[in-house]
């Protein structure tokens, strides 16, 4: 206890506060459109009166998270975080996750990369180099939100405009697969050379699928990978998605777990990966890396509706472990104001973090 007390890295405070951020445009998933990012911003203070800065990004129409939520779980570490040692902050994650309850991903990712940051912010550790060190740089796509063909094209035309290669889609919902089949060919015929990922957030139904993909096998229309389209209890009709297509397949609200990861191998029901921290945290996340590599499936790096901060620790995370085949961390692109200073370098879709030298290297302005 009397070497916590004096330590340098002993918890002095905790904050928590909303964190809204309007976007350029409205964010259509197939379940639901957000038009401001509702987030959390954690700060925690240590001894030393070194700072580090955390991120919770909670979106409802993807998992039922909010903002409300978040704050209510996070504010209650403030009984009981500060005297603890920042240098124990896994279990810190674990004693958090066991106070928090369910569905707070996006808080536990927070009050995780808070410490985190601050913990090598004191050590002078880059994030990205604390990860593995395995490189700096990657290449991140661009998303077409839900909306109408016509939208769908000029999204691509100026996602292409800006140097990115990869296109990501938002597909599924109410309107049905004519709708986004148009929605798919109108931007396979701006860009046709460009990886198509489409991603159903887990609405579209097998038979929905199964139409969509012929459809596209009309057009010859090949995509990168199909993104959770079946519902994420569906492991069975994913793998047999990937077989009759013959495309990959990529398991998102099916994966927020080691235990999902096994499952989804075990099952064979996609050969793709797509972490996110805002589903369960950093601990989450390194645990989902190691099974999936285990297994041999590849990983991809996604998110929700994150500022720089936490697309930031996203992108440390993916260079630093390496390997990572796809990357989503396009999120800053959307929003219309950037209350941070620092973060990761964007020139096209290369993605770097190499000039980050502690921590995350994000600062509140």
């Amino acid at each position: 206890m009397t070497a916590t007390r004096h330590s340098p890295t002993r918890i002095r405070f905790i904050e928590v506060e909303p964190l809204d951020i309007p976007l350029i445009a409205p964010f259509g998933i197939s379940s639901g459109v957000q038009v401001t990012a509702k987030n959390v911003l954690v700060t925690v203070e240590l001894a030393d009166g070194t700072r580090g800065h955390g991120e919770a990004a909670p979106f409802a129409a993807y998992n039922g998270e909010t903002q409300a939520g978040a704050l209510r779980v996070l504010r209650q570490a403030r009984n009981w975080l500060p005297g603890c040692n920042a240098r124990t902050w896994r279990s810190l994650a674990a004693e958090f996750r066991r106070r928090g309850g369910r569905n707070c991903g996006a808080a536990q990712c927070a009050f995780e990369t808070a410490l985190l940051d601050a913990l090598k912010r004191h050590e002078r550790v880059p994030l990205w180099r604390y990860f593995g060190g395995a490189g700096t740089t990657l290449e991140t796509d661009m998303t077409v939100t839900t909306g109408s063909p016509a939208e769908a094209a000029v999204a691509a035309r100026a996602i292409v405009g800006r140097g990115i290669r990869s296109i990501k889609m938002k597909i599924g919902g109410q309107r049905g697969p004519a709708h986004d089949l148009a929605r798919i060919a109108a931007v396979h015929e701006v860009s046709p050379e460009s990886p198509l990922i489409l991603d159903g957030n887990a609405a579209i139904s097998r038979a929905e699928a199964r139409e969509l993909a012929r459809g596209m096998k009309k057009l010859q229309i090949v995509p990168a990978l199909l993104e959770q389209w079946l519902a994420k209890e569906d492991l069975d009709g994913m793998r047999t998605l990937g077989e009759e297509t013959g495309w990959l397949v990529a398991a998102d609200e099916s994966c927020c777990s080691a235990r999902d990861a096994q499952r989804i191998a075990r099952k064979r029901a996609a050969q793709v990966i797509n972490i996110k921290f805002m589903k369960a945290g950093i601990v989450a996340a390194l645990d989902i890396a190691r099974v999936a590599r285990a297994h041999d499936l590849s990983l991809m790096m996604g998110g929700n509706i994150e500022s720089i901060l936490a697309m930031t620790v996203s992108a440390c995370f993916a260079t630093g472990l390496g390997g990572f085949r796809f990357a989503d961390l396009d999120t800053p692109l959307f929003m219309a104001e950037n209350p941070f200073r620092g973060g990761y370098k964007l020139d096209g879709a290369r993605i770097s973090v190499a000039r980050i030298t502690a921590g995350h290297g994000v600062t509140p302005r």
